[in-house]
């Protein structure tokens, strides 16, 4: 077995000179961050106006008196977040699959998705929010749920379903046309190449944006504090009520953001893994 073939003097010297680049590279962007955070922080604290602003927004005795009721009300936001995240996946694929029918006796189906469709990617999720969460209590019918996060849920499943509604027919439009024929030439039925060969792609190419609505979604669960539901910004706004200091509120923002940065480098990362898929599968 014959062994490596040694690296060339000239190959050393790309490498060292590589290495130095991404250290100096490395060096100018910790620098440039150092000073950029220090000119903020300098131009903040020296403000006139600051140490009110301190008090009002970042009082540490506050946050720390409201932390527990925030983080139980978060702790109900992620609830909701996952419950509806698993119903919208379902209902925005079955919505997409009846906009990909094709027939004209399937037209009815066709032309009631895309009516949906239509209807709540046009409305405002604040406005369903409040038609779902006022307007079915004042039907006063039997059966129909009462529960603020019940129906803060369901406004949220109505809303972000025809978005993921859309992101999956997208995917399934990019399929190419010689997979559904290459399927029915070996054999396959309609149903089968459909669930074999068309949707394990669609879905696949449209992991970026799907995990793009999570994230929204993981924001947008705190707007059922509007109905009344005790979730992290309702807990916050109880908490500010007592002492008139908005230090909860800005508790309740940072712990969205932790909730929500680690989804976002995840999907940075699922996008960045598709991108060079693609780019493999063109240069080959």
């Amino acid at each position: 077995m014959s062994s490596a073939a040694p690296v060339s003097a000239r190959e050393l010297d790309r490498q060292r000179i590589r290495r130095s680049a991404t250290r100096r590279s490395a060096l100018v962007a910790a620098a440039s961050t150092v000073v950029v955070a220090a000119i903020l922080y300098l131009g903040v604290t020296r403000a006139p106006g600051w140490p009110s602003v301190r008090e009002t927004f970042f009082s540490p005795s506050h946050a720390r008196t409201a932390f527990p009721k925030v983080l139980d009300g978060l702790w109900l936001n992620v609830r909701v977040m996952v419950i509806c995240e698993v119903i919208i996946l379902v209902l925005g694929m079955l919505l997409a699959l009846a906009r990909t029918l094709r027939g004209p006796v399937f037209f009815p189906l066709r032309a009631l998705a895309t009516a949906y469709t239509d209807l709540f990617r046009g409305l405002p999720l604040l406005l369903v929010l409040l038609l779902v969460g006022l307007g079915v209590p004042g039907l006063h019918l039997s059966g129909l749920p009462t529960n603020v996060v019940v129906l803060g849920g369901t406004a949220l499943v109505l809303t972000y379903t025809a978005y993921v509604a859309e992101v999956f027919r997208a995917g399934i439009e990019t399929v190419h046309p010689s997979q559904r024929a290459a399927a029915r030439s070996l054999g396959l039925s309609a149903t089968q190449t459909l669930r074999h060969v068309v949707l394990p792609q669609a879905v696949r190419n449209v992991i970026p944006p799907l995990l793009n609505d999570l994230v929204s979604l993981q924001k947008d669960s705190g707007l059922i504090s509007i109905l009344g539901a005790t979730d992290a910004i309702q807990a916050a706004g109880i908490a500010e009520a007592k002492d008139f200091n908005f230090t909860p509120y800005v508790l309740a923002g940072v712990l969205f953001v932790l909730l929500t940065i680690p989804m976002t480098r995840l999907t940075d990362y699922v996008s960045a893994r598709a991108t060079r898929r693609r780019r493999s599968v063109g240069a080959v």
